[in-house]
């Protein structure tokens, strides 16, 4: 009986990390999920999207969500704007033209407290004139955009690649979005 018991007790200290049930400390305790950036993959190169939960948990969520589904890959930017009033680059458009979408909308968040003002990098969602009616597009600031405040929620923040950014036109194709570990970039202070 003492034998089946150790055997028994090595199998399941052997096979526990194999069926997903590691810990991070104590029996019992979940693993916690690392944190992720959004990498947007285009010929121009490589721009790191760090994701604010916290400033808009469903949007977040959402662009995750399309990223595992691979919904981006290969989508254009479809609008760039640079005059005085807007300045931004904008993709996620599966029509290409700034009409298309998953088939959903998500309700806006930009009256979460936590959210981040347009400055140069923020990625926001687009979204038509309506409320709640943002599913995919989204837009990344050239330069800050104070007067969008309050009006588009605000999701991320380019970390790397903003010279990428920079150098984005309209038709640059998106060859994909991939999410990977947080720890994989370095991130300004």
């Amino acid at each position: 009986m003492r034998k089946r018991i150790l055997l028994i007790t090595a199998a399941v200290a052997i096979l526990l990390p194999w069926i997903g049930c590691a810990t991070s400390g104590n029996i019992g305790e979940p693993q916690k999920e690392e944190e992720q950036v959004a990498v947007i993959t285009t010929k121009k190169g490589k721009i790191v999207i760090e994701l604010y939960p916290d400033a808009a948990p469903v949007t977040v969520d959402n662009f995750k969500k399309l990223i595992k589904r691979k919904f981006y890959d290969w989508l254009t930017f479809h609008r760039k704007e640079d005059n005085p009033r807007l300045n931004i680059i904008q993709g996620g458009d599966p029509k290409g033209n700034g009409e298309g979408g998953p088939g959903y909308t998500i309700i806006d968040e930009y009256t979460n407290p936590n959210q981040v003002p347009h400055r140069r990098g923020t990625v926001a969602m687009a979204r038509g004139k309506t409320p709640n009616s943002a599913g995919s597009q989204f837009y990344i600031c050239l330069k800050a955009q104070p007067h969008l405040d309050g009006q588009y929620t605000t999701f991320g923040e380019v970390i790397q690649g903003m010279e990428v950014v920079d150098q984005l036109e309209v038709g640059d194709v998106m060859r994909k979005i991939r999410l990977e570990a947080k720890s994989k970039y370095v991130i300004p202070k």
